[in-house]
């Protein structure tokens, strides 16, 4: 078992930046997968991003790309989602997941999930 808690949430303007965490305990993180998706009011859950294990292979979702940049520190089973230039429409709860593969977290296969954290981007 993984248990995932997130953190960095909150309230910005538009065109500012915030840097959400999710801390891993329970199984060394370098085992896993890690990604993003977020949740907005009456939609869906979608992918954001996902990083793989040794961090040598990200993708992104197109509706973030050159905004947000996903990292991971592995010593600190640690793994961040760096929010830059964010706009109202990225207001959402956001949730970290882990999986067994980049294409596992991408497409929800057996994910372990986090509670979710909120942001809000105001105009």
């Amino acid at each position: 078992q993984v248990q995932l808690v997130e953190s960095g949430g909150g309230l910005v303007q538009a065109g500012g930046s915030l840097r959400l965490s999710c801390a891993a305990s329970g199984r060394t993180l370098s085992n896993y997968a890690m990604g993003w998706f977020r949740q907005a009011p009456g939609k869906e859950r979608e992918f954001v991003t996902t990083i793989r294990w040794s961090a040598d292979s990200t993708y992104y979702a197109d509706s973030v790309k050159g905004r947000f940049t996903i990292s991971r520190d592995n010593a600190k089973n640690t793994v961040y989602l760096q929010m830059n230039s964010l706009k109202p429409e990225d207001t959402a709860v956001y949730y970290c997941a882990a999986g067994a593969s980049t294409r596992a977290v991408r497409t929800g296969t057996g994910n372990y999930w986090g509670q979710g954290t909120q942001v809000t981007v105001s105009s």
